[in-house]
């Protein structure tokens, strides 16, 4: 399967680069674009941001790595906004692609920074968390306003984005979704967080004891989701800039994929198993 093929790679390369953001995509520029109802892609090449927007405000997810931050912001302008009207700020997860442009757009927009308990100690400390085959990261640390509980939803104006606790990969990795409206039909969007290993330790991991439980549990939870439109923090994981080149090419449908959600997880799974297997050397 292409779909796993491409996930394999892309885990590969996420270790290899061992988040020191050496990936000339991820500070690559792109245009942003709408997706679906009010949600818009703002990152990079390769590193998703994305934006929900509520009327004139604006609910930011990620803020890419440092260097990405003005790139992101740019996006957010270009679309007509200012920078101020973002409101809330939501994280993924805490590593430094993802947490290292928020400190700098959280200061241009003065906006709340909602973040996981489980990621909190790493985000308010610029230091990735955990027991990896890779140095630690560091980013810019970034005051968390407001300690998310699983389950909870975050609300401005209409919009809501629910928290899904999804641990593992990062012990504070928060699945997100929300729901859009298209001309006659509702579909749920879902921005998984990353259920790759990426150089995590599972074997004998003092630091983080519990990571494989938590794997597994996270596939569990992922695995049940519902998803019409998935938007992940790689967008490699669900081609988002290729469909949004086949949407300008006519197919308006593109990323409407309702199988796209459990094709991430059984490959995420199935490489999970072998690096365990691996470094449990068997």
């Amino acid at each position: 399967m292409k779909l796993t093929i491409a996930f394999s790679a892309m885990a590969l390369a996420l270790t290899t680069n061992a988040h020191a953001q050496d990936n000339p995509d991820w500070t690559t520029p792109t245009a942003p674009f709408r997706v679906a109802g009010n949600v818009y892609y703002v990152g990079t090449k390769g590193i998703g941001a994305y934006l929900v927007v509520a009327g004139k405000q604006a609910i930011l997810l990620d803020g890419g790595p440092e260097a990405a931050a003005p790139m992101i912001e740019n996006n957010i302008t270009a679309l007509g906004f200012k920078l101020r009207d973002v409101k809330i700020i939501l994280n993924s997860h805490a590593h430094s692609d993802h947490a290292g442009g928020i400190a700098r757009i959280k200061r241009d927009t003065g906006a709340a920074f909602y973040a996981s308990p489980g990621d909190r100690w790493a985000l308010e400390h610029g230091t990735h968390d955990g027991q990896t085959t890779y140095p630690r990261g560091h980013f810019p640390a970034v005051h968390v306003d407001r300690v998310l509980k699983d389950g909870e939803g975050v609300a401005l104006g209409g919009v809501r984005m629910k928290a899904t606790f999804t641990p593992g990969h990062t012990r504070g990795c928060t699945t997100w979704s929300t729901e859009v409206i298209e001309p006659n039909r509702v579909l749920t969007v879902v921005f998984p967080c990353s259920l790759t290993v990426a150089g995590n330790v599972l074997v004998h991991n003092t630091a983080y004891p519990g990571i494989v439980r938590d794997y597994e549990q996270s596939f569990a939870t992922v695995g049940a989701m519902k998803a019409d439109i998935v938007l992940p923090a790689h967008p490699e994981f669900a081609d988002v800039l290729g469909r949004e080149a086949r949407v300008k090419a006519g197919q308006t449908g593109a990323f409407v994929d309702p199988q796209l959600l459990g094709h991430i997880v059984s490959d995420a799974r199935d490489d999970f198993e072998k690096e365990r297997a691996k470094q449990a050397g068997k």
